[in-house]
């Protein structure tokens, strides 16, 4: 894996002689005020335009008009017609569509499948202001506008649905996005370093249909192209006798199996398409650059649960960008060709990438409108990307990759100076250091060589791996040297934190602890069962005592009343009835009543979503007598196991009661503090969908007749 040039090595396009824009332009009049008789890219997003590096379109779009382009803006267009989309003329180069920060049905639609009435990434909150499946509708009104202007999809939704995936809102597999917007090129992952080679190349002249070779990729093809080795997936991870259980994290830096030291062959001696089994590949002369592994086509996965969950554990074996090859997956009589993941950047590129002149704020055309997520980050600093824990359930490493992207100290204190002096009513606290992780930020695997061939899922489980740096006293120093910048009261920890890695360096544990917790630290064991926290990928409960032990000590110290705030998830694959009962009860007996709960949401694309549907675990091989995982599918059992966790409230207790009774334990009901849940309802109490006032009454363990 060659570095590419840095992203800012490029010759500035020609346009760069009208400079930088104030505010990336949204209508006609803002183009004539910049002098620009037409745009060279517009970018339409489902979110409102945030000036911001938290937000996507700010990110791209400064980004590339660093490289001299003319950017537009399209945010939350009615999407009824494509007269919105005309509002900045045409194109000259392409049109980039994005959902936005958020995955347009996770925006729109709660776990329960039901309709959410508000939307923080709009003005005043205000919800429906994009589509359901913004991609695919905003690529098909983009086209009715101008049906000769290449389409560039990209953002979270589109980089999860790049193959065929699992749709929880329709409960079926859908085709890649690709198929059903019907844009010319998907950008995956951070996309800045794709997106800039590729509007540079198209400015050249060169035609969005040609460029196939572009990293972090994915497109339409008639057929896979001569020169290449199709590796049929099955020889991947072959179905067929289910080896011995053993753990799938071991560390691979002695496993030749997970090397990829294959020799290129000389160039004209691969002229056609040739399909083998990858074990005889060096012998063959294959190589990895030449390689594409062929995924069970979308008619077989959509009707077969096992394929569908096999073809999403090879997708996650070939996610490293050191050693992953292309994809292919048939559609019918067309080819959905994804190209290994795109380089991550360098932390002299990442710096470029944040210090662009952005304004910080929402675009002056809401007025005094409140955006929700600009408020909740308007004075916080993002210091990293990536991550290494590879929690099945979530969408960051399926969206940023395992490897951590880090930037400089430098350039976070150079940002923290600047909301100093440009952010309104700053108080002198920094909301956040962090990231998709608060505490991964210059964490690396001790070798490079070892990481550029390692195909594990997770650096932390079942254990941590030994080839990784875990020492973050690097962060120590950042957060001091946050803490001394002038005009800096207080800097706190919001993003989650990896508690197993924090333990790490104790030294770590009593720098957050003493200065950067504000009375309550969240953290996310998710589960006390070992079942579910399998299927997770989450450490043990342990790590958990761990840390609290530390984290009491080191509050007691600095004689301050601080509280742990653990999150848990409900119905995960994995999880049975008897799992969250045993969950509530370590939840009553240390003393936690959440008040809001997290039910599993099926994401398009995680490996737990793969559980979820199949019903197998793609964390080991995938056979057709391999592990069988439980979901709690059915509303009713969704919303059974939810209530387990919110054991104190009474809405819940009669399913509790009824559960219970159904597991033979008849000694959890009752008034005692060993017990659950009281024998019946409180008399004043109303359900939820009674008439009259609801009364909250909380369970306290003691009988009606004693509370006061």
């Amino acid at each position: 894996m060659s570095l590419p040039p840095p992203i800012f090595s490029h010759r500035q396009y020609w346009a760069e002689c009208f400079g930088t824009a104030p505010f990336l332009p949204t209508s006609r009049k803002e183009m004539d005020a910049l002098g620009w008789d037409s745009c060279d890219i517009i970018i339409v997003t489902g979110d409102a335009y945030v000036d911001h590096p938290s937000f996507g379109m700010a990110v791209i779009g400064r980004v590339l008009e660093a490289q001299g382009f003319r950017v537009g803006i399209i945010d939350q267009p009615d999407w009824q017609s494509a007269e919105p989309f005309k509002a900045l003329g045409q194109p000259n180069l392409f049109f980039g569509v994005a959902a936005g920060n958020m995955d347009s049905m996770i925006n729109r639609y709660t776990a329960d499948r039901r309709l959410r009435h508000d939307d923080a990434y709009s003005p005043d909150n205000v919800g429906g202001k994009r589509p359901d499946r913004a991609v695919i509708v905003y690529a098909q009104r983009c086209r009715e506008a101008y049906k000769d202007s290449p389409i560039v999809i990209g953002s979270i939704e589109a980089s999860l649905r790049r193959i065929a995936h699992y749709d929880y809102w329709s409960d079926k597999v859908r085709r890649s996005i690709l198929m059903d917007s019907r844009a010319d090129l998907l950008l995956y992952g951070n996309a800045e370093r794709a997106i800039v080679d590729l509007a540079h190349r198209l400015s050249r002249g060169e035609a969005i249909d040609s460029i196939r070779d572009l990293r972090g990729t994915a497109y339409i093809a008639d057929a896979v192209p001569n020169g290449w080795t199709v590796v049929d997936s099955s020889h991947v991870d072959q179905p067929g006798k289910v080896d011995p259980i053993t753990s799938p994290y071991v560390d691979t830096s002695a496993d030749p199996a997970c090397k990829t030291e294959q020799q290129a062959a000389p160039a004209d001696e691969v002229q056609t398409v040739t399909i083998i089994d990858p074990r005889h590949a060096r012998k063959s002369g294959a190589a990895a650059e030449t390689t594409v592994i062929r995924l069970p086509a979308y008619e077989t996965v959509k009707s077969d649960p096992v394929s569908y969950a096999h073809a999403a554990r090879v997708l996650h074996l070939e996610t490293n960008p050191g050693n992953a090859r292309a994809l292919v997956q048939a559609h019918g009589d067309k080819e959905v060709w994804l190209n290994p993941p795109p380089i991550p950047l360098t932390t002299e590129e990442l710096d470029w990438v944040f210090e662009r002149p952005y304004q910080r704020l929402p675009h002056p055309k809401y007025g005094s409108a409140k955006i929700p997520a600009y408020e909740m980050i308007r004075t916080s600093v993002n210091i990293m990307r990536g991550c290494f824990g590879g929690c099945s359930f979530c969408s960051i490493t399926e969206h940023e990759g395992r490897i951590i992207q880090s930037r400089s100290q430098e350039s976070i204190v150079r940002e923290v100076e600047k909301i100093r002096d440009t952010t309104p009513g700053f108080t002198g606290v920094v909301s956040d250091l962090g990231g998709p992780t608060a505490n991964m930020w210059q964490l690396t695997c001790k070798s490079e060589e070892i990481e550029k061939s390692c195909r594990r899922l997770s650096c932390v489980y079942p254990g941590i791996c030994k080839n990784l740096n875990t020492d973050q006293t690097p962060l120590i120093d950042l957060y001091r040297d946050v803490r001394a910048v002038k005009g800096v009261k207080k800097v706190l920890i919001a993003s989650g934190l990896r508690y197993d890695l924090a333990v790490e360096t104790p030294e770590y544990v009593k720098e957050l602890v003493t200065h950067h917790v504000g009375g309550y630290l969240k953290i996310a064991p998710e589960h006390s069962e070992d079942s579910p926290l399998s299927k997770m990928m989450k450490p043990g409960m342990g790590s958990y005592d761990r840390f609290k032990a530390m984290f009491d000590k080191y509050s007691k110290q600095a004689g301050k009343e601080q509280y742990l705030i653990p999150y848990f998830i409900a119905a995960h694959p994995g999880t049975r009835d008897e799992d969250m009962m045993n969950l509530a009860l370590w939840l009553k007996q240390n003393g936690f009543r959440a008040d809001q709960v997290q039910a599993f949401y099926p994401s398009p694309m995680a490996n737990a979503t793969a559980m979820y549907y199949s019903g197998k675990n793609p964390l080991r091989k995938v056979t057709r007598n391999s592990e069988e995982v439980f979901s709690a599918k059915g509303l009713k059992q969704r919303r059974l196991h939810k209530a387990y966790l919110r054991y104190h409230d009474p809405e819940g207790w009669p399913a509790l009661r009824a559960s219970l009774l159904a597991m033979g334990r008849k000694d959890l009901i009752g008034y005692g503090k060993k017990h659950l849940v009281p024998p019946r309802q409180p008399a004043n109490w109303v359900p939820k969908n009674g008439k009259g006032k609801r009364i909250l009454t909380q369970h306290t363990g003691l009988p009606p007749r004693k509370r006061t």
